[in-house]
């Protein structure tokens, strides 16, 4: 009986070991290496904050909405238009899974990113971005990173 225990608990421990949060410079080169410096007509810090707002930098982040969809990663990409999950129906525009959204391999939550970006709304997709970092200075969100 400890046997099985035992498996479920590695097993679980390697899933949580799967994500990351990362510290803002650390982020900020990943994201530059990625292309998104200027993608979209966005700068690095549009992006950098973003992130901070909708997830705290945290690829693991998921939040459940009353209509049953999801957000995940640390873009928190919806499972209604971008990926597909078993709670709620997806147009799956990135064409993924949800859950390959949450891994500390950001890649895949980039290219949906981009996609999401391309759209008429732009950055607007994201309320956070939208609250908190549209029309302000953000130089900050780059500051001292030596990029």
């Amino acid at each position: 009986m400890g046997s099985p225990v035992l498996l479920l608990l590695l097993a679980l421990l390697s899933a949580v070991t799967k994500a990351k949060v990362f510290g803002r410079c650390d982020l900020a080169r990943v994201l530059q290496e990625e292309g998104l410096d200027g993608y979209g007509g966005y700068s690095l810090a549009n992006w950098l904050c973003m992130a901070f707002y909708v997830s705290t930098f945290n690829t693991a982040a998921q939040s459940i909405k009353a209509d049953s969809s999801a957000d995940y990663g640390i873009f928190q990409i919806s499972s209604q238009l971008w990926c597909t999950d078993d709670r709620s129906p997806s147009d799956n525009g990135c064409r993924v899974a949800c859950r390959d959204l949450l891994s500390s391999n950001i890649t895949d939550d980039i290219i949906c990113a981009k996609r999401i970006v391309r759209n008429p709304q732009g950055m607007n997709a994201w309320e956070g971005w939208a609250m908190h970092c549209k029309g302000r200075d953000l130089s900050e969100w780059v500051e001292g990173c030596d990029l």
